[in-house]
């Protein structure tokens, strides 16, 4: 299963590329990748879902631990590319009410809060 994580600099904080399955086999790759942003010192962080085509319940389990440490830090987590599998898991447990989502990561940086 092909499952890849990158990160790079954004407009306004930090940007996470995550491409493949979000599965129980890959999704402790993007918890631990996304805590390390954080830990880094990351107060916005943008999750771009453009390549993922699946995530079950570990894979938003993992957005949601990023979100609340990012809370705890005063920081904002936008997602962005949500594909049509993706929103409905997002959808049916209301996640989709906590963490915003936009059409594009450029969407999200726009939105974010200018001092999270």
């Amino acid at each position: 299963m092909d499952f890849a994580l990158a990160t790079r600099r954004g407009r306004v904080g930090t940007v996470v590329e995550v491409a493949g399955e979000l599965d129980m086999s890959t999704t402790s790759r993007l918890r631990d990748g996304l805590l390390e942003v954080v830990a880094s010192g990351a107060r916005v962080v943008v999750v771009d879902l453009t390549a993922v085509r699946f995530m079950d319940s570990s894979g938003l389990g993992a957005l949601v631990v990023a979100y609340k440490e990012l809370r705890a830090r005063d920081g904002w987590l936008g997602l962005a590319g949500v594909q049509p599998p993706v929103r409905k898991v997002l959808s049916v447990t209301s996640v989709d009410r906590v963490i915003e989502s936009f059409d594009t990561v450029q969407d999200a940086e726009e939105a974010c809060p200018a001092t999270p």
